[in-house]
This record gives structure tokens, sequence and C-alpha cells, in this order.
């Protein structure tokens, strides 16, 4: 693979929805790990501040980016990034190659009863899915042997954590080197509550023209204490341009 674009400090691999779907079912095929990070602005300036949280995404298998504001800013850095790829686009495209191989999968996290309800809903698009289990958890590093025995009884090939960004990095990060049987390892954010119907997904003209954050920020307000930072990821990706980094 060729290396990575650099936003601000992190890599993204250059990938497409497409391409990202395949290499995650490939190296599932080959038995070797995939930890995948869906990065978006909010990431990347969190990521500026917190130490931990940028070298868990440099250990990270692949990065992709889960956000218009990254795509932009790779193409006025230079080196332009092919497309998005939406954590709630990669999940279905990545489980459609992969279910049908029968490897068990485990939701994590989301509120009581949305995984299960996540779980449901993901069975009715892949009749082949196995689901090994759901469990809503908590990211307190305090549950962290009872979950970890949860998954490894369950004998989970793959395993979706729907804590949050960044919470659901941390958990994995801390917990993935002990749990062997995992070999395709996300964090989803909120894809649990859309696919339980929680969240209005956006129509697909709005995925088109890159306005999701806005459609969500519609119906979540409380997302705007995130979305403050994107005016500075804005302000910062100008001054590199100009500073020809």
């Amino acid at each position: 693979m060729s290396a990575r674009v650099d936003i601000l400090g992190i890599g993204f691999d250059r990938l497409d929805l497409t391409q990202a779907a395949e290499q995650i079912a490939q190296r599932h095929a080959r038995a070797e790990r995939s930890f995948v990070i869906t990065a978006n602005p909010e990431f990347v300036m969190l990521a500026r501040r917190d130490g931990e949280l940028a070298a868990i995404a440099k250990i990270a298998d692949l990065v992709v980016a889960d956000g218009t504001g990254v795509l932009i800013a790779s193409r006025l850095l230079g080196s332009a990034l092919p497309a998005r790829v939406p954590g709630r686009l990669l999940v279905p495209a990545m489980l459609a190659r992969i279910a049908p191989t029968g490897a068990p999968v485990f939701l994590l996290g989301a509120g009581p009863g949305i995984a299960d309800r996540a779980a449901r809903r993901l069975s009715q698009m892949f009749p082949a899915i196995r689901i090994a289990g759901t469990h809503s958890g908590s990211p307190s590093a305090a549950e962290d042997e009872a979950i970890r025995v949860r998954i490894r009884e369950s004998g989970a090939r793959v395993l979706l954590v729907a804590y949050g960004m960044p919470a659901q990095e941390r958990w994995l990060s801390r917990n993935l080197p002990r749990l062997p049987s995992v070999i395709v390892a996300i964090g989803v954010g909120g894809v649990f509550d859309q696919l339980a119907g929680r969240v209005r997904m956006p129509p697909p003209f709005v995925h088109a023209v890159g306005f999701e954050w806005l459609w969500r920020l519609l119906f979540e307000p409380r997302r705007w204490r995130r979305q403050r930072v994107l005016p500075v990821f804005v302000a910062l990706v100008l001054r590199e341009r100009l500073l020809g980094r």
C-alpha cells in the first residue's frame, strides 16, 4: 500500500469504500488482523491534543476518511484521498463480503437493547450472517475483563464496537491484543443506532453532496459541541496549505 496521506498529523489510507471493504475481507481471509478506524475532522482535532489517541491511529491497520472535511483537506494539501468511507456504509459493505464465510460477528456498545435491534437488522440484510453475540457494556476499563470473557466465549472473528469516538478506539487498543479470535475490529460510532432505526438515515442526495454532518446535526442538536472544532480544523488546513507543507 502507498504511504498514508497526512492530515494535520493523522495518516489516512488511500482507499475508497469498495477498496476498503475488499481489503478488510481479503485480510480476514488470510487471518490478518485489521484494526480499522473511521476518522473525521473531530477525530483529527482531538488527536492533536491527545497523544495517546494519535498513537492509536498510527498503529491501526486501516484509517479511512469518514467525513467530507477530511476529503476536502486532502485535496487542499495536494494529496487527494479517493473518496469518503463513512462507517455506516463501510460496515454493510464489509459484512456483505465476510458474512457468507460464516465468520461470527459480535456487536458491542450503544444503549440497552440497541445492539440486539441492530443485529436483527443485519440478519435481515445478510441472511448468511452469524451473530456471535451482542452486549451494550461500557467503555470503562473496570468492565474490560468481563466483556473480553463474553467475546472470547463467543468465538467472534468480527467485532463492531459502538462506544463513540474516542472511547471505542481506546477500548479496542486496550483489549484487542487479548482477543485472539478477533480478526476484524472496527469502531462504528452511531451505526447501531442507525441500523436499529433510532437515527434517521440521510437521503442519497445528502450523502452525494457531502452534507451528512449537517443532517446529523439537524436531528442530533447536541452534536454542535463536538462540531465547534470544525472552523479550527479548516483554519489549520488552510495554514498548512499556505505554508506549503
